[in-house]
């Protein structure tokens, strides 16, 4: 038989793609599974973005862009990140794809030689050291308790640096803890990086507009960082667009080349439709964004409050996005309704076929104690959802 590529052993399916097809799975038999393992928007698009959408479709913008996307899509990223962050871009350093898995993935390709060292705190979101094994390079771990939120100190990341870092990756708000870094714990990042030219520095931004806790901010305001820090953000989270499939990169321009170069062999340019959607959404009312958010917050914090009441988690104080990541390790080596649970994927299996629970492990996030539970659904489900949670890991 035909033997397939050998870079396919170095790389898994997502766990929380994984997850959510065995949820389908025990839903087409008939099973109520109450999921929250899909980091998705339960909202419909806004209406004015939909209408931009439908316009466009009228206007004859059925045909090919350019790779890198139509110039006044970028010129409203550019704008974007004037108003929102205080950064100064051009049209030319950003590259729109299809999502923001491809702008990650453009990034990496385009900076990691085999051997090269990516630093990652953990927990992290699963793609990144998966896209980092696809280009040979070596992921390197720092482990991030619990006590400080999941997020990685100055001392950490000066000790994980050595000659052959090449490049550091992160989310703020993050993907699967919640966590947000503050100004102040960004700018004592920076003065590290400062020290080390040969690193850049990718900066996952996709759940910026899903924050409980005041003003984004972007590690690529501090000293030069501009220049060798490359910014990933869409439209997926904050608009309620996964279905669209808009991410961008903005990046220091040569490699903001090098994506539209790498881009322009796999995919070329994103749709056409949804790009000009993007710009409505991009530069229009933030209303319904941060109506969003409102009911965001709120259950965050019913589902923050009913997971510290369940004896056993033990519940961090997310600030963004929309997941919780309880350490779940109080029940590992036990017998639950006459289930062994050995591990958190153990546990994740039980929580789905005994209490039908879809959550995703931890290990997939290079945290095996932990589990990470989305809230983006209604809560009516939210409740169903903890309530039998707290049954079965009595």
């Amino acid at each position: 038989m035909n033997q397939l590529a050998e870079r396919l052993s170095r790389i898994s399916e997502p766990q929380t793609i994984k997850m959510a097809k065995l949820g389908r799975e025990l839903k087409a038999q008939g099973i109520d599974i109450v999921d929250l393992s899909i980091g998705e928007p339960d909202f419909d698009t806004p209406v004015h973005i939909r209408e931009a959408a439908k316009q466009a479709i009228d206007e004859g913008y059925t045909h090919y862009t350019p790779v890198a996307g139509y110039a006044d899509v970028r010129q409203a990223v550019v704008y974007k990140l004037k108003r929102d962050n205080g950064l100064a871009y051009t049209p030319e350093q950003i590259v729109v794809s299809t999502g923001a898995k491809q702008s990650l993935a453009n990034v990496v390709l385009s900076i990691i030689n085999p051997g090269d060292e990516v630093i990652i705190p953990t927990p992290y979101w699963v793609t990144y050291s998966e896209q980092v094994k696809l280009c040979q390079g070596k992921v390197v771990f720092v482990p991030c308790s619990i006590e400080n939120n999941y997020k990685i100190t100055p001392e950490q990341l000066e000790a994980a640096i050595t000659p052959k870092t090449r490049l550091f990756m992160f989310s703020s708000p993050c993907n699967p803890t919640g966590s947000v870094y503050s100004k102040a714990e960004l700018e004592a990042l920076a003065a590290v990086f400062a020290r080390h030219l040969q690193i850049f520095i990718i900066s996952d931004e996709i759940y910026e507009y899903i924050n409980y806790v005041g003003k984004h901010e972007s590690i690529a305001q501090f000293g030069d960082l501009i220049n060798r820090t490359v910014i990933i953000n869409g439209l997926s989270k904050g608009f309620a667009m996964t279905g669209w499939r808009l991410g961008y990169v903005a990046a220091p321009l040569e490699l903001a080349k090098a994506c539209d170069k790498i881009q322009s062999q796999f995919t070329s340019a994103t749709c056409s439709i949804t790009q000009r959607a993007a710009i409505t959404a991009l530069t229009g009312d933030l209303a319904p964004a941060q109506e969003m958010v409102t009911e965001f917050k709120r259950r965050r914090q019913y589902i923050h409050e009913a997971l510290k009441s369940i004896p056993g988690l033990k519940v961090n104080d997310p600030e963004g996005a929309f997941y919780m990541f309880p350490d779940v390790s109080a029940f590992f080596n036990k017998t639950l309704h006459g289930t062994h649970i050995g591990n958190a994927d153990d546990l994740c299996m039980y929580l789905l076929h005994k209490a039908h629970v879809s959550v995703v492990t931890g290990v997939a996030f290079g945290q095996p104690n932990c589990i990470r539970l989305s809230y983006a659904t209604n809560m009516a489900t939210l409740e169903k959802g903890v309530e039998r949670l707290r049954e079965y890991l009595k």
